[in-house]
């Protein structure tokens, strides 16, 4: 036994050094930042390599309007009128306005045209590295809103980047709306929910938010879901408050958060609401159809099933097509009906997700969950026809925010089935051939959407009852000479919607025959008797049939029902009397003050007046607005036509000098330079020149003399100090004067033969010399005519001095004025 059993025994061990915290933290910092950086660039190239292919694309569908032929955009348009106008280039005062307000994205379209024109390839790479960067935001607000693994995070990121329902907002440039909007939605969402956030990160996130209903009205719902998810992470602090009574900070926080988002949220509603102009936007039954059902249950019924077909198309993406309206999807008229099933299966999941959510308040062991599906109803909530209507059945592009939500739910069941037991590798096989399945479907739908002819006939198959589809494919086929099948597609397009007013319309405008056609058009008229067009054709078609009063009775109703229709006024122009032209003129040109034809038009209309200097002045107008456009082709000149009619004018009333700088001026503007130096050099050649040429011909008349013994009438000749110094040498000697003849018409060849010879020349015996008032400008008459002050009844005597003779050159005394002429019209 061991007697010291009591002692103890005390060993001092050495001190181990410890690794400090903040080195490991640094270095899981660094892995994480390389991870997620990781992430980006895989889930970004793998969006570009989906969308590749759509770069090849052109212009199609609602490009058109929007782009293409929209002020706006092409720079038409001021940027003032950019914000005052809809996305689609109509005021948004106007009755017939859209009322879609997205001046952000306009703003981006019109940066686009500015940096490439309208070559589409640049359009479509743009919309393609915005949906890269979206993607981007997607892992992110899945990391840290929605508090995903990061692996997960990363395989919803490329579901979305791959999802084939994108394409209309991707391959279709006008979807850029949707990818801004998503853009900024995603913003605002990273911004109100950062890890240490303060005031000013919510003031910006409303400020996202703002940007985001900029670019499309369903961009505002952001601050309802910022408000939604902040008081789910609030929940367990609200619920303590409620029970003790007693409010924490936590709630004190939420409350002054809420009432900045709500009151921000009313004050961009109101603002909203004030840009409709007191109007709402107006919706045919063409365009959405179940919305004009008198029955609320047949209603009710069609639109809740949209609202789940909608949902399918995000679980199955194949059947897509860019028009889903008339008969596309038929109405749900009975409770019957097995469509009703599929309500309620896609109704019933949605409910089980709820009950899944509301369970998970206290807890919050499923956030992905919640956040899925409040990224997934609340952004869908303005497009599902619910609470407000909308001009559409169906469309794949608002489902691009939804979709965020979609793809969080399903990376969070793979993320919760993976940690079982077995499953690992039929997931890795089920995620290879679905992320598969949809890089080959989003490709073979960019295909689609490479020009409009592919794009109308790839949905033709998959929605062949689509009277719509027909006539817009009728209307490609008349576009490209096709006639007979372009009546084949307009006929199965009225067979499948009888009332189709635009298909009636555009029969009437291919069928032969007055009477089919005029069948047509009041036929077009009566489903619908406030279209326009069918107005105007049917004006058009009794005009060429001879019933003057018909046709103006339509024109006038045309003009009624469209005020900006400028060509029911030029139609109306043509069977008016020459009394009341003139406020119809005036009315072209303020709709169309750019259009050189219209100038042309009223310039035609005061020579038939016999009012020859406002005339002029609309000739050159329109000459300078045709050389301002001289970039665009057109199959007629406009410079070309104001140039003659001005000539002409000028010609019948004997003033050369006038055509003279007529001519000078349409050579400057036709060579385009804007330099006064360069205008004044070329001005100064050109003088030389005819100088010279009339030096030749004055010593070829000197080496065979001949004789002259006509003179010219003091109202064909052009310039007046030529005539005055004439004038103020009556009584020279006969010699001199003949001498002085010769030179003169060595001198002015042009000016010696006139339209009528005739009277243009005269003896000089016989010839008298009467008072005339010459209209020339003052620009050009430096000096008063002695001749026209009391001189009457004297020969023709045209004797010079040896100083006159040498001053006497045309384009030398109407040089300086001249160029003060041109300079002014640049």
């Amino acid at each position: 036994m061991c007697k010291c059993r009591h002692v103890t025994l005390r060993i001092r061990a050495p001190k181990m050094k410890r690794r400090s915290l903040p080195t490991v933290r640094e270095e899981n910092r660094r892995s994480v930042c390389t991870s997620d950086f990781a992430i980006y660039s895989m889930v970004t190239a793998t969006a570009v390599l989906s969308y590749m292919n759509s770069l090849s694309g052109e212009f199609v569908h609602d490009d058109i309007p929007a782009i293409v032929t929209n002020g706006d955009v092409t720079g038409g348009n001021s940027l003032k009128q950019l914000f005052l106008d809809d996305f689609w280039g109509t005021p948004m005062a106007d009755a017939n306005s859209h009322k879609s307000y997205r001046p952000l994205t306009t703003l981006s379209f019109r940066l686009n045209y500015a940096l490439a024109g309208l070559r589409p390839w640049w359009w479509h790479a743009c919309n393609v590295v915005l949906h890269a960067a979206c993607c981007a935001l997607v892992a992110r607000a899945c990391v840290t809103v929605a508090r995903l693994q990061r692996p997960f995070a990363a395989l919803a990121a490329v579901l979305f980047a791959v999802h084939p329902v994108h394409t209309e907002a991707v391959a279709g440039v006008v979807g850029r709306a949707d990818v801004l909007a998503c853009i900024f939605f995603l913003s605002s969402l990273l911004v109100y929910h950062r890890p240490t956030s303060n005031k000013k990160c919510v003031w910006l996130s409303i400020g996202l938010g703002a940007l985001s209903m900029l670019a499309k009205e369903t961009g505002v719902t952001i601050l309802l879901l910022n408000l939604a998810i902040d008081f789910y992470r609030c929940w367990p602090f609200v619920k303590r408050s409620i029970c003790s009574l007693k409010i924490e900070k936590k709630c004190t926080g939420l409350s002054v958060r809420a009432i900045k988002v709500l009151v921000s949220l009313a004050l961009l509603v109101c603002l909203r609401l004030a840009l409709l102009q007191g109007t709402w936007p107006s919706f045919s039954p063409q365009d959405n159809p179940t919305a004009f059902h008198a029955s609320f249950f047949v209603r009710l019924m069609t639109f809740c099933y949209l609202a789940a077909f909608n949902w399918w198309l995000l679980l199955c993406p194949w059947s897509l097509s860019h028009d889903w309206q008339m008969g596309s999807v038929p109405l749900v008229t009975s409770g019957w009906d097995l469509r009703n099933l599929v309500t309620c299966a896609a109704f019933g999941a949605l409910l089980l997700l709820c009950y899944r959510c509301v369970a998970d308040l206290e807890v919050q062991r499923h956030t992905p969950a919640v956040i899925g599906l409040l990224l997934l109803v609340i952004p869908f909530v303005p497009a599902s026809n619910l609470l407000v209507t909308v001009g559409f059945v169906i469309a794949e592009r608002v489902l691009y925010i939804p979709s965020v939500g979609s793809v969080i739910i399903t990376a969070y069941g793979v993320q919760l089935m993976w940690s079982k037991p077995g499953t690992k590798a039929f997931l890795v096989v089920g995620l290879a051939v679905l992320t598969a399945s949809g890089v080959a479907r989003t490709h073979r739908r960019n295909a689609d959407w490479r020009d409009r002819a592919t794009l109308l006939r790839a949905d033709l198959v998959t929605l062949p009852q689509n009277a719509k589809l027909h006539y817009n494919f009728a209307n490609f086929l008349r576009e490209t000479e096709q006639q007979e099948n372009a009546i084949k597609h307009y006929k199965e397009a009225l067979r499948l919607w009888p009332t189709y007013a635009s298909a009636h319309n555009n029969v009437g405008t291919l069928v032969s025959g007055m009477e089919n056609a005029e069948h047509h058009f009041l036929q077009a008229i009566k489903f619908n008797k406030y279209h326009v067009n069918a107005h105007y054709n049917l004006g058009k078609l009794y005009k060429k049939s001879g019933r003057t009063t018909q046709a103006v009775s339509m024109l006038e109703k045309c003009v009624w029902l469209q005020p900006r229709f400028v060509q029911a006024f030029v139609e109306l122009l043509t069977l008016t009397s020459d009394s009341g032209k003139q406020p119809i003129l005036r009315r072209l040109l303020t709709l169309e003050p750019a259009n050189w034809e219209h100038h042309v038009l009223y310039g035609d209309w005061f020579r038939t007046k016999g009012l020859p200097n406002p005339a002029s002045k609309f000739y050159l107008e329109a000459m300078r607005l045709s050389f301002r456009n001289r970039n665009i082709e057109r199959l007629v000149r406009g410079d070309l036509i104001s140039f003659r009619s001005t000539a002409l004018m000028y010609r019948s009333l004997g003033q050369r000098s006038r055509t003279l700088q007529l001519l000078t001026r349409w050579h400057t503007w036709r060579r385009g330079w804007p330099s006064a130096a360069a205008t004044h050099m070329y001005l100064r050649d050109w003088r030389l020149k005819m100088e010279l040429e009339g030096r030749v011909q004055i010593y070829s008349k000197a080496v065979n003399p001949a004789k002259s013994t006509t003179c010219f009438d003091h109202s064909q000749l052009a310039v007046l100090n030529a005539a005055e110094e004439t004038a103020t040498n009556l009584k020279e000697s006969p010699n001199k004067s003949e001498q002085l003849t010769r030179k003169s018409v060595a001198k002015y060849p042009t000016s010696a033969k006139s339209d009528n010879s005739e009277e243009s020349l005269c003896n000089c015996k016989t010839c008298g010399t009467k008072k005339r008032n010459l209209s020339v400008s003052s620009q050009i008459k430096t000096t008063h005519n002695k001749s026209e002050i009391g001189l009457k009844e004297k020969k023709c005597s045209l004797r010079r001095k040896g100083k006159a003779i040498k001053n006497s050159d045309v384009i030398p005394n109407i040089g300086a004025p001249l160029e003060h002429i041109l300079m002014k019209t640049f």
